[in-house]
Protein backbone atom coordinates (compact mmCIF):
# COMPACT_ATOMS: atom_id res chain seq x y z
CA UNK A 1 0.00 0.00 0.00
CA UNK A 2 0.89 3.28 -0.75
CA UNK A 3 2.61 4.89 2.98
CA UNK A 4 3.91 8.26 3.75
CA UNK A 5 6.77 7.79 1.54
CA UNK A 6 4.35 9.03 -1.45
CA UNK A 7 4.31 12.48 -0.09
CA UNK A 8 8.03 13.51 -0.50
CA UNK A 9 9.37 12.94 -3.68
CA UNK A 10 12.96 12.43 -2.33
CA UNK A 11 12.08 9.42 -0.43
CA UNK A 12 10.03 7.68 -3.29
CA UNK A 13 11.62 5.29 -4.42
CA UNK A 14 9.60 5.45 -8.02
CA UNK A 15 9.38 9.30 -8.13
CA UNK A 16 11.27 11.16 -10.79
CA UNK A 17 10.97 15.04 -11.16
CA UNK A 18 8.30 15.68 -9.57
CA UNK A 19 6.27 12.94 -11.50
CA UNK A 20 5.99 9.43 -10.88
CA UNK A 21 7.90 6.91 -12.95
CA UNK A 22 5.05 4.54 -13.85
CA UNK A 23 7.97 2.35 -15.91
CA UNK A 24 9.85 1.71 -12.44
CA UNK A 25 6.86 0.74 -10.53
CA UNK A 26 5.18 -1.81 -12.57
CA UNK A 27 8.46 -3.23 -13.26
CA UNK A 28 9.37 -3.42 -9.34
CA UNK A 29 5.79 -4.29 -8.35
CA UNK A 30 6.24 -6.91 -11.47
CA UNK A 31 9.10 -8.33 -9.80
CA UNK A 32 7.74 -8.64 -6.30
CA UNK A 33 4.49 -10.21 -6.99
CA UNK A 34 4.69 -12.12 -10.05
CA UNK A 35 7.02 -14.76 -10.02
CA UNK A 36 5.82 -16.47 -6.73
CA UNK A 37 2.06 -15.75 -7.82
CA UNK A 38 2.76 -17.23 -11.24
CA UNK A 39 4.70 -19.75 -10.24
CA UNK A 40 2.35 -21.01 -7.48
CA UNK A 41 -0.99 -20.56 -9.57
CA UNK A 42 0.30 -22.65 -12.20
CA UNK A 43 1.75 -25.22 -9.55
CA UNK A 44 -1.45 -25.62 -8.42
CA UNK A 45 -3.25 -26.10 -11.64
CA UNK A 46 -0.73 -28.87 -12.89
CA UNK A 47 -0.91 -30.38 -9.53
CA UNK A 48 -4.71 -30.34 -9.46
CA UNK A 49 -5.28 -31.80 -12.81
CA UNK A 50 -2.69 -34.65 -11.63
CA UNK A 51 -4.29 -35.37 -8.12
CA UNK A 52 -7.58 -34.83 -6.23
CA UNK A 53 -5.32 -34.44 -3.17
CA UNK A 54 -5.61 -30.62 -3.66
CA UNK A 55 -9.45 -30.12 -4.74
CA UNK A 56 -10.99 -29.65 -7.61
CA UNK A 57 -9.71 -29.49 -11.32
CA UNK A 58 -9.37 -25.63 -12.10
CA UNK A 59 -11.28 -24.71 -15.15
CA UNK A 60 -9.99 -22.58 -18.10
CA UNK A 61 -11.58 -19.66 -17.28
CA UNK A 62 -10.84 -19.71 -14.04
CA UNK A 63 -7.24 -20.15 -14.80
CA UNK A 64 -7.81 -17.12 -17.34
CA UNK A 65 -9.12 -14.96 -14.41
CA UNK A 66 -6.36 -15.86 -12.15
CA UNK A 67 -3.93 -14.98 -15.02
CA UNK A 68 -5.20 -11.56 -16.29
CA UNK A 69 -5.58 -10.97 -11.90
CA UNK A 70 -9.24 -11.07 -12.14
CA UNK A 71 -9.85 -13.69 -10.06
CA UNK A 72 -11.71 -12.04 -7.27
CA UNK A 73 -14.52 -11.21 -10.07
CA UNK A 74 -14.67 -15.12 -11.33
CA UNK A 75 -15.04 -15.96 -7.49
CA UNK A 76 -17.59 -13.60 -7.35
CA UNK A 77 -20.03 -14.99 -10.25
CA UNK A 78 -18.90 -18.73 -10.31
CA UNK A 79 -18.42 -18.92 -5.91
CA UNK A 80 -15.07 -20.16 -4.75
CA UNK A 81 -12.62 -22.60 -6.80
CA UNK A 82 -10.06 -25.18 -5.99
CA UNK A 83 -9.17 -24.51 -2.20
CA UNK A 84 -5.41 -23.60 -2.59
CA UNK A 85 -6.25 -21.48 -4.90
CA UNK A 86 -8.20 -19.19 -3.30
CA UNK A 87 -6.19 -16.82 -1.54
CA UNK A 88 -5.31 -15.48 -4.61
CA UNK A 89 -8.72 -13.47 -4.91
CA UNK A 90 -6.84 -10.37 -2.44
CA UNK A 91 -3.93 -10.64 -4.53
CA UNK A 92 -6.10 -9.55 -7.87
CA UNK A 93 -7.34 -6.87 -6.22
CA UNK A 94 -4.41 -5.56 -5.19
CA UNK A 95 -3.01 -5.59 -8.69
CA UNK A 96 -6.25 -3.79 -10.49
CA UNK A 97 -5.50 -0.86 -7.76
CA UNK A 98 -1.49 -0.57 -8.61
CA UNK A 99 -2.58 -0.71 -12.04
CA UNK A 100 -4.68 2.67 -11.63
CA UNK A 101 -3.06 4.27 -8.82
CA UNK A 102 0.72 5.39 -11.06
CA UNK A 103 -1.76 6.58 -13.67
CA UNK A 104 -3.71 8.51 -11.51
CA UNK A 105 -0.46 10.00 -9.46
CA UNK A 106 0.97 10.83 -12.88
CA UNK A 107 -2.09 12.63 -14.97
CA UNK A 108 -3.57 13.99 -12.00
CA UNK A 109 -0.99 14.45 -9.21
CA UNK A 110 -1.96 14.23 -5.64
CA UNK A 111 -4.91 15.91 -5.89
CA UNK A 112 -6.24 13.74 -8.23
CA UNK A 113 -5.50 10.74 -5.89
CA UNK A 114 -7.08 12.21 -3.02
CA UNK A 115 -10.11 12.55 -5.22
CA UNK A 116 -9.53 9.12 -6.42
CA UNK A 117 -9.25 7.65 -2.95
CA UNK A 118 -12.47 9.91 -1.48
CA UNK A 119 -14.58 8.46 -4.77
CA UNK A 120 -13.39 5.16 -4.07
CA UNK A 121 -15.33 5.09 -0.46
CA UNK A 122 -18.28 6.78 -1.91
CA UNK A 123 -18.58 3.71 -4.08
CA UNK A 124 -17.34 0.66 -1.58
CA UNK A 125 -20.66 1.91 0.27
CA UNK A 126 -22.84 2.40 -2.48
CA UNK A 127 -21.63 -1.19 -3.40
CA UNK A 128 -22.62 -2.57 0.15
CA UNK A 129 -25.58 -0.94 0.18
CA UNK A 130 -26.01 -2.90 -3.64
CA UNK A 131 -25.73 -6.10 -1.52
CA UNK A 132 -27.36 -4.96 1.47
CA UNK A 133 -30.69 -4.66 -0.99
CA UNK A 134 -30.27 -8.41 -2.12
CA UNK A 135 -29.68 -10.21 1.04
CA UNK A 136 -28.80 -13.87 0.24
CA UNK A 137 -28.81 -17.31 2.42
CA UNK A 138 -25.46 -18.28 -0.22
CA UNK A 139 -22.12 -16.66 -0.79
CA UNK A 140 -22.65 -12.92 -2.35
CA UNK A 141 -19.36 -12.03 -3.48
CA UNK A 142 -19.84 -9.35 -1.70
CA UNK A 143 -16.09 -9.98 0.39
CA UNK A 144 -14.09 -10.19 -2.96
CA UNK A 145 -15.49 -7.46 -4.49
CA UNK A 146 -12.55 -5.09 -6.14
CA UNK A 147 -15.22 -1.91 -5.40
CA UNK A 148 -15.88 -2.78 -1.73
CA UNK A 149 -12.14 -3.65 -0.91
CA UNK A 150 -10.94 -0.58 -2.43
CA UNK A 151 -11.99 1.54 0.62
CA UNK A 152 -9.17 0.41 2.51
CA UNK A 153 -6.22 1.22 0.51
CA UNK A 154 -8.55 4.39 -0.16
CA UNK A 155 -7.95 4.99 3.46
CA UNK A 156 -4.42 4.14 3.63
CA UNK A 157 -3.76 6.37 1.04
CA UNK A 158 -5.87 9.85 2.62
CA UNK A 159 -3.86 8.91 5.79
CA UNK A 160 -0.51 9.39 4.06
CA UNK A 161 -1.55 11.99 1.98
CA UNK A 162 -2.99 14.02 5.50
CA UNK A 163 -0.23 13.31 7.85
CA UNK A 164 2.16 14.39 5.54
CA UNK A 165 5.11 12.44 7.22
CA UNK A 166 4.06 13.21 10.71
CA UNK A 167 4.96 10.23 13.10
CA UNK A 168 2.59 10.24 16.64
CA UNK A 169 4.86 9.92 19.99
CA UNK A 170 2.67 8.08 21.71
CA UNK A 171 3.40 5.89 24.92
CA UNK A 172 2.98 2.05 24.76
CA UNK A 173 -0.61 2.77 26.46
CA UNK A 174 -2.28 4.78 24.41
CA UNK A 175 -1.18 2.46 21.36
CA UNK A 176 -2.06 -0.98 23.01
CA UNK A 177 -5.86 0.87 23.96
CA UNK A 178 -5.93 2.03 19.54
CA UNK A 179 -5.50 -1.23 19.08
CA UNK A 180 -8.07 -2.98 21.39
CA UNK A 181 -10.44 -0.55 20.20
CA UNK A 182 -9.60 -1.71 16.62
CA UNK A 183 -9.86 -5.33 17.60
CA UNK A 184 -13.47 -4.27 19.39
CA UNK A 185 -14.60 -2.55 16.52
CA UNK A 186 -13.95 -5.83 14.31
CA UNK A 187 -16.07 -8.00 17.12
CA UNK A 188 -19.34 -5.88 16.87
CA UNK A 189 -18.94 -5.83 13.05
CA UNK A 190 -18.97 -9.35 12.93
CA UNK A 191 -21.06 -10.23 15.74
CA UNK A 192 -23.68 -7.14 16.21
CA UNK A 193 -23.70 -6.03 12.25
CA UNK A 194 -23.57 -9.97 10.77
CA UNK A 195 -20.44 -9.10 8.16
CA UNK A 196 -18.86 -12.20 8.47
CA UNK A 197 -16.28 -12.07 5.48
CA UNK A 198 -18.08 -15.13 2.90
CA UNK A 199 -20.87 -16.42 5.34
CA UNK A 200 -24.67 -15.73 4.16
CA UNK A 201 -25.74 -12.29 3.73
CA UNK A 202 -28.51 -11.33 5.42
CA UNK A 203 -27.78 -7.90 7.26
CA UNK A 204 -30.02 -4.57 6.86
CA UNK A 205 -28.82 -1.16 5.11
CA UNK A 206 -28.08 0.59 8.20
CA UNK A 207 -26.02 -3.14 9.84
CA UNK A 208 -24.28 -3.22 6.47
CA UNK A 209 -22.96 0.60 6.56
CA UNK A 210 -22.40 0.30 10.09
CA UNK A 211 -20.21 -2.71 10.06
CA UNK A 212 -18.36 -2.14 6.91
CA UNK A 213 -16.90 1.30 8.76
CA UNK A 214 -16.33 -0.08 11.70
CA UNK A 215 -14.01 -2.41 9.75
CA UNK A 216 -12.90 0.83 8.28
CA UNK A 217 -12.43 1.91 11.72
CA UNK A 218 -10.61 -0.73 13.40
CA UNK A 219 -8.46 -1.17 10.37
CA UNK A 220 -7.03 3.14 11.22
CA UNK A 221 -6.95 2.58 14.45
CA UNK A 222 -4.95 -0.97 14.35
CA UNK A 223 -2.60 1.21 11.74
CA UNK A 224 -2.41 3.92 13.90
CA UNK A 225 -1.47 1.54 17.23
CA UNK A 226 1.41 0.67 15.46
CA UNK A 227 2.71 4.06 13.16
CA UNK A 228 5.36 5.78 14.45
CA UNK A 229 6.20 3.16 17.03
CA UNK A 230 10.27 3.19 18.32
CA UNK A 231 12.11 0.20 16.45
CA UNK A 232 13.08 -1.08 19.72
CA UNK A 233 10.09 -2.56 20.61
CA UNK A 234 9.51 -4.45 17.33
CA UNK A 235 10.92 -7.87 18.03
CA UNK A 236 13.27 -8.74 14.73
CA UNK A 237 11.77 -12.20 14.83
CA UNK A 238 8.48 -10.33 14.57
CA UNK A 239 9.94 -8.36 12.03
CA UNK A 240 11.09 -10.67 9.73
CA UNK A 241 7.42 -12.65 9.64
CA UNK A 242 6.65 -9.37 8.20
CA UNK A 243 9.20 -9.36 5.28
CA UNK A 244 8.48 -13.16 4.52
CA UNK A 245 4.55 -12.40 4.76
CA UNK A 246 4.05 -12.46 1.44
CA UNK A 247 5.07 -15.92 1.12
CA UNK A 248 3.35 -17.38 4.31
CA UNK A 249 0.09 -15.40 2.25
CA UNK A 250 0.40 -17.43 -0.43
CA UNK A 251 0.99 -20.46 0.72
CA UNK A 252 -0.81 -20.97 4.05
CA UNK A 253 -3.92 -22.11 3.03
CA UNK A 254 -2.20 -25.25 0.92
CA UNK A 255 -0.16 -25.95 4.17
CA UNK A 256 -3.53 -25.68 6.13
CA UNK A 257 -4.98 -27.82 3.85
CA UNK A 258 -2.22 -30.42 3.80
CA UNK A 259 -2.24 -30.40 7.48
CA UNK A 260 -6.28 -30.67 8.38
CA UNK A 261 -6.91 -32.75 5.52
CA UNK A 262 -4.56 -35.01 4.51
CA UNK A 263 -2.82 -35.46 7.16
CA UNK A 264 -5.70 -35.15 9.75
CA UNK A 265 -5.63 -38.73 10.69
CA UNK A 266 -1.80 -39.57 11.53
CA UNK A 267 -1.83 -35.90 13.32
CA UNK A 268 -4.44 -36.89 15.67
CA UNK A 269 -3.06 -40.70 16.13
CA UNK A 270 -0.09 -38.96 17.16
CA UNK A 271 -2.09 -36.15 19.06
CA UNK A 272 -3.75 -38.87 21.42
CA UNK A 273 -0.20 -40.67 22.02
CA UNK A 274 1.38 -37.64 23.89
CA UNK A 275 -2.21 -37.04 25.80
CA UNK A 276 -3.22 -34.12 23.61
CA UNK A 277 -6.84 -35.48 22.74
CA UNK A 278 -8.25 -32.58 20.80
CA UNK A 279 -5.90 -32.08 17.94
CA UNK A 280 -6.40 -28.98 15.83
CA UNK A 281 -6.19 -26.36 18.22
CA UNK A 282 -2.46 -27.96 19.33
CA UNK A 283 -0.39 -30.19 16.99
CA UNK A 284 -2.38 -29.39 14.04
CA UNK A 285 -1.94 -25.27 14.06
CA UNK A 286 1.23 -25.42 15.23
CA UNK A 287 2.33 -27.60 12.64
CA UNK A 288 0.73 -26.07 9.89
CA UNK A 289 2.04 -22.28 11.29
CA UNK A 290 5.84 -23.84 11.56
CA UNK A 291 5.41 -25.64 8.29
CA UNK A 292 3.97 -22.77 6.48
CA UNK A 293 7.35 -20.62 8.35
CA UNK A 294 9.63 -22.33 6.64
CA UNK A 295 8.39 -22.93 3.22
CA UNK A 296 7.79 -18.63 3.15
CA UNK A 297 11.88 -18.59 4.51
CA UNK A 298 12.80 -21.25 1.91
CA UNK A 299 10.66 -19.20 -0.84
CA UNK A 300 12.10 -16.02 -0.17
CA UNK A 301 15.76 -17.47 0.45
CA UNK A 302 16.06 -18.65 -2.64
CA UNK A 303 13.04 -18.07 -4.76
CA UNK A 304 11.78 -14.23 -4.17
CA UNK A 305 15.32 -12.98 -3.20
CA UNK A 306 17.21 -12.94 -7.15
CA UNK A 307 13.76 -10.98 -8.62
CA UNK A 308 14.05 -8.33 -5.55
CA UNK A 309 17.94 -7.94 -6.33
CA UNK A 310 16.43 -7.13 -9.54
CA UNK A 311 14.62 -4.65 -8.34
CA UNK A 312 17.68 -2.02 -7.64
CA UNK A 313 18.35 -1.65 -11.40
CA UNK A 314 14.59 0.33 -11.35
CA UNK A 315 14.85 2.21 -8.19
CA UNK A 316 15.51 5.91 -7.78
CA UNK A 317 15.44 5.97 -4.34
CA UNK A 318 16.38 2.61 -1.82
CA UNK A 319 13.27 0.63 0.04
CA UNK A 320 13.08 -2.05 2.30
CA UNK A 321 12.34 -4.66 0.14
Amino acid sequence: MFNHRITNKRRCPFWKDRKINVKSFYIRRILRIWPLYFTFFFGMVLLTSATDFFGSVIPGQAQLAFTLFSGNWYIIFKEWQSYCINPLWSVSVEEQLYILLPLVLFFAGKKGLKIFSFLSIVIAYATIIYYAQRPTTGFSGQWTNSFVQFQFFAAGILLSAYLKGWEPKWNAVLRIGLFITGVICWLIASMVCEINVDAPHLATIPQSITGWFLILIGVIAMFLSLYGAPVKYMPSKLAYLGRISYGMYVFHITIYWIVFNIFKNELATFSESIGLLEWKNGIGSVTAFISTTLLAMLSYKCFEKPFLKLKSRFTLIPSRD
